[in-house]
């Protein structure tokens, strides 16, 4: 995070929103902890950790995801947030991209995007027709999308190149350092080109991380620390768009990998876990999710971990934590013991670990 990656002209280019708005860029820089002296030097350049809290800021300042750059049309904050949960329990990246598109046309958003299919090479392409500064707006889209594509997938995904159809900006060469030189201006519209095998991608995310996600947006978009998904990573992301409803079991898992059930458990073995290990596991995290949702009763909670009966639950949980579910809410949420729909430890007595 102390790397230095973005240029002040940069910075000043994406601050230009917010300017126009009537924000002062000095009183800007130093709420978000910076010296304000930075802004008459071109050259100086931004650490990640900086850049994330003057953004920051500004999102706060100009209540716009756009910063500012939309001159009158906003993007309200939480939208990108919106959009996330809409894509997350997709299959793969290209139904994900799919309702993407499908989201950006149900919000009060001016965009234009279509998801083209070719045998070996496809592309997103998009637009704001509307907008003033949509040179601007566009790269953060371009940026942003790449960015997120990564994360919901697991991989480092390199775009084959992006089209611009506006002339060359000054930082022209701060955009193609950040994607390797693969940028074109002056195309006759704006595209992220990408290989057709990229929408078979599967997610690897699902609500539970998404949620972590969010939190972090910023950071992880901007930094980017998309880490290659190991096999039982694979398998907690097919098991966890699952839970709530039922858990596949082993052979559903291995027609999803495309693998024998002989080689899985022989992949999963050389990594020292197996498939009941994972689901438990799997099963003990949401556990603790939704043991801090007072809203729901914990024998509601047994059922969406796949339990057929809340004692299994009760057992379960206390095998892995040495505590009883109840227990555990009264901790973590600070209820006294006889706030708990009748679901204290008296009634767990009898179950044990097992």
């Amino acid at each position: 995070m102390s790397r230095n990656i973005i240029t002040m002209a940069y910075v000043q280019r994406l601050l230009s929103g917010a300017a126009r708005e009537g924000a002062d860029l000095s009183e800007l820089m130093r709420e978000a902890g910076l010296d304000s002296s930075l802004l008459a030097h071109q050259d100086a350049r931004l650490g990640a950790g900086d850049f994330i809290r003057l953004m920051q800021v500004v999102m706060r300042r100009t209540e716009d995801e756009f910063i500012g750059l939309g001159r009158g049309t906003k993007s309200k904050p939480g939208t990108f947030s919106m959009m996330a949960h809409a894509v997350i329990n997709c299959a793969n990246l290209g139904k994900a991209i799919q309702r993407s598109v499908q989201f950006y046309k149900l919000v009060d958003m001016p965009l234009e995007t279509r998801l083209e299919r070719g045998e070996t090479e496809s592309r997103l392409v998009l637009d704001f027709p509307a907008l003033e500064s949509r040179e601007n707006v566009l790269e953060a889209m371009v940026f942003t999308s790449v960015r997120f594509w990564s994360w919901l997938t697991g991989k480092n995904l390199e775009l084959q190149s992006i089209l611009f159809d506006f002339s060359e900006p000054p930082q022209a060469d701060e955009f193609r350092r950040l994607f390797k030189g693969r940028v074109v201006y002056n195309a006759s519209y704006n595209a992220l080109v990408f290989p057709t095998a990229w929408l078979s991608l599967p997610l690897v995310q699902n609500p539970l991380s998404l949620s972590k996600f969010l939190k972090d947006s910023l950071a992880l978009i901007i930094v980017g620390n998309a880490q290659p998904i190991g096999l039982p990573e694979q398998i907690r992301a097919i098991i966890s768009k699952e839970y709530g409803n039922s858990f596949p079991d082993f052979a559903q898992v291995c027609e999803q990998l495309n693998m024998t059930p002989q080689t899985l458990r022989r992949r999963l073995k050389e990594e020292n876990t197996s498939y009941q290990e994972i689901k438990d596991s799997i099963r003990k995290d949401a556990s603790f999710y939704y043991l801090g949702k007072e809203e729901l009763s914990i024998d509601e909670i047994a059922l969406m971990m796949g339990f057929s009966e809340a004692s299994s639950f009760h057992r379960a949980f206390k095998k892995w934590t040495g505590r009883t579910p109840a227990g555990y809410r009264r901790e973590l949420l600070g209820l006294p013991e006889d706030v708990l729909d009748g679901e204290n430890d008296d009634d767990e007595e009898g179950w044990v670990a097992g």
